[in-house]
């Protein structure tokens, strides 16, 4: 059996489907009853407790990370028998300044995992390319989105490719001790990507770089001053790499990333 946490989630609902289509034993970990074509169990991952009846005859589970209590969280999956945890984490666990507060929850997370004694694999993403979601307000109202650090390219990654590489972790050897680094084909500007779904939705879209002042204040009206740091430190001090193209996907799937123009297409109808 496996446990795929954060099951409704961009990564882990893609997870969940691909695991069914392997026909793969898989449970949902969820706050509360939702439509899955898998079974569920309710759970509270910042209370480690409350998962121990999930854990029954589970041997891998797929895992976000920044829980308040990661490694008591760990030693109850030990406990139970699961022999490899999956664990979403994400390039900032190699951020050049790990005081921010994502590379620190990221850290910490790989460190509960890895002193857990159980069989791990980290994924280390880029950027999700459904972070364009973001922009569905702005092109509700027309063909102009303006949006934070225009002159950085990121080389991001399709969830389901993410998926794609967990599944792999999960179900097959030789994956024990490995921390992936997952890009998607090229990295792209911003403006790139709206121009790319302009074109898959037939609008002229039209992209405004925020100047860092302007991008700060907006940030912080929905956004912890912590993450606003954080991305700051990412995208405008460098102290990550989302530009860098990883053959990570293709060596573990078999098959090429998607690009941005193959992830717009498939989700065209959520932009309309």
């Amino acid at each position: 059996m496996i446990l795929v946490t954060g099951a409704t989630g961009n990564v882990g609902g893609e997870v969940v489907q691909a695991l069914a289509r392997a026909g793969a034993p898989v449970r949902a970990l969820v706050r509360g009853p939702v439509e899955l074509p898998v079974e569920q169990v309710v759970g509270d991952l910042n209370r480690p407790d409350s998962v121990v009846a999930a854990l029954d005859g589970v041997r891998g589970v797929f895992l976000l990370p920044g829980y308040r209590d990661m490694p008591g969280l760990l030693r109850r999956f030990a406990a139970a028998g699961v022999e490899r945890v999956v664990l979403l984490s994400s390039q900032a666990a190699v951020a050049t300044d790990t005081d921010n507060a994502v590379s620190a929850y990221m850290v910490g997370s790989e460190a509960a995992v890895r002193e857990s004694g159980v069989d791990w694999t980290f994924l280390r993403p880029a950027a999700f390319m459904s972070n364009a979601l973001r922009w569905l307000p702005q092109l509700r109202e027309g063909d102009d989105v303006s949006d934070a650090f225009g002159d950085v390219p990121i080389a991001s990654v399709d969830p389901a490719d993410i998926a794609a590489v967990a599944v792999a972790a999960l179900l097959e050897p030789g994956h024990a001790g490995r921390a992936y680094s997952l890009s998607g084909p090229e990295a792209l500007l911003p403006a790139d990507r709206l121009r790319v779904l302009g074109r898959v939705l037939g609008r002229d879209l039209r992209f405004h770089a925020l100047g860092d002042e302007e991008a700060r204040a907006r940030m912080s009206a929905t956004t912890p001053s912590e993450y606003v740091h954080a991305f700051f430190s990412f995208y405008r001090d460098g102290t990550i790499d989302e530009t860098t193209v990883h053959p990570t996907v293709e060596r573990v799937t078999g098959r090429p990333p998607r690009t941005f123009e193959q992830w717009a297409t498939a989700r065209a109808g959520l932009f309309r």
